[in-house]
C-alpha cells in the first residue's frame, strides 16, 4: 500500500505540473477545448440527422443511442485525458528519452503516463456530459442505485479497455519505433462506431466487440441492462470484467521493455 501511495502522490504531482503549464496559457487552452468540443459536435449532428428520418435504429430510440454515445465518449475522453503518454510514446523512442526513463527509479508506466495530461479533453468530456444527461432524462429508463452503479462500472471499464489499447500502441512502438496508424482504427474508430450499439453492425461485429476486444463489455451489454431489456446483474458487473483487457497489454508492455533497444538518438 505504500508503494501505490506514493505512485498515486508522484502521478497527481506530475499532473499538477502539466495543469499549471497549461494554465499559463490561458486563451490557447479554452481555445483548445472549445475546438474539441466543436470537433466532436459533428458526430452528434450526424446521429441528429439520421433520426430525422428513421424513428428507431435496430429498435433503440434517439435517446437512448445519445445515452450509449455519451458514455461511450466519456470513457474515451478520460482514458484520453490521463493516458495520452501512451498515445504520444513513439516520440519518447525516437528521441531516446525513454533511455532517461529505464534509469529513473520510478515505474516506467507511471513515468510515462504523467509525461502528458490533456486537459483540453475536456471539451469532449462536457459534450459527453450534456449527451447523456440528455439522454437520462428522455430515454425513461427507471433509475435505482443498482443502474447508477452500472453507469459507473462501464466508465471505469471502458477507461481501462481505451487506456488498454493506447499501452498496446505504445509497446509496438518497442518495435517499430513508430507508431502504428492502423491501431487508430481501435481507438478513435472505436470512439466513432461506439455512437451506436455493437449490435447495430451485425453479428460479426458484435463477436468481435465481445471475444476479441470487449468493446461490446462496456458498452453493448451494459446498455441492455440499462434499458431493462436484461435483468441479470451479469449485464451490469460485464464492464468490470473487461479490465481483464489490462492484463495482455501490459504483458505486451513488459515484453516490449525487455527487447528495448535504444535509438541511439
Amino acid at each position: 500500500m505504500g508503494k501505490l501511495y506514493k505512485g498515486v502522490r508522484l502521478y497527481l504531482h506530475y499532473v499538477s505540473i502539466q495543469v499549471r503549464s497549461m494554465m499559463q496559457y490561458k486563451t490557447s487552452l479554452i481555445l483548445s477545448i472549445i475546438g474539441q468540443f466543436i470537433g466532436s459536435f459533428q458526430v452528434f449532428l450526424g446521429i441528429f440527422v439520421m433520426f430525422q428520418r428513421f424513428s428507431r435504429v435496430e429498435g433503440f430510440t434517439y435517446s437512448q443511442v445519445l445515452l450509449c454515445y455519451g458514455i461511450v465518449l466519456m470513457e474515451f475522453s478520460l482514458a484520453e485525458m490521463f493516458a495520452r503518454g501512451f498515445d504520444t510514446f513513439s516520440g519518447l523512442v525516437r528521441s531516446g528519452e525513454f533511455d532517461r526513463i529505464l534509469v529513473r527509479p520510478q515505474n516506467e508506466i507511471l513515468q510515462v503516463l504523467g509525461s502528458r495530461f490533456e486537459l483540453t479533453r475536456l471539451g469532449r468530456m462536457i459534450q459527453a456530459v450534456v449527451m447523456f444527461f440528455y439522454g437520462i432524462w428522455a430515454s425513461g429508463i427507471t433509475w435505482n442505485f443498482a443502474k447508477v452503479l452500472t453507469v459507473i462500472f462501464m466508465l471505469i471499464g471502458g477507461t481501462a479497455v481505451f487506456s488498454g489499447l493506447f499501452l498496446i500502441y505504445a509497446a509496438l512502438c518497442f518495435f517499430t519505433m513508430d507508431g502504428l496508424e492502423f491501431m487508430n482504427v481501435f481507438t478513435d474508430g472505436a470512439r466513432e462506431f461506439g455512437k451506436y450499439p455493437m449490435e447495430v453492425y451485425g453479428k460479426k461485429a458484435l463477436l468481435f466487440a465481445t471475444v476479441i476486444i470487449p468493446y461490446a463489455w462496456i458498452q453493448y451489454y451494459p446498455l441492455l441492462y440499462l434499458l431493462g431489456r436484461e435483468t441479470s446483474f451479469l449485464f451490469m458487473l460485464m464492464p468490470l470484467g473487461a479490465c481483464w483487457f489490462l492484463v495482455p497489454a501490459w504483458l505486451l508492455w513488459r515484453y516490449g521493455v525487455r527487447n528495448y533497444q535504444s535509438s541511439g538518438s
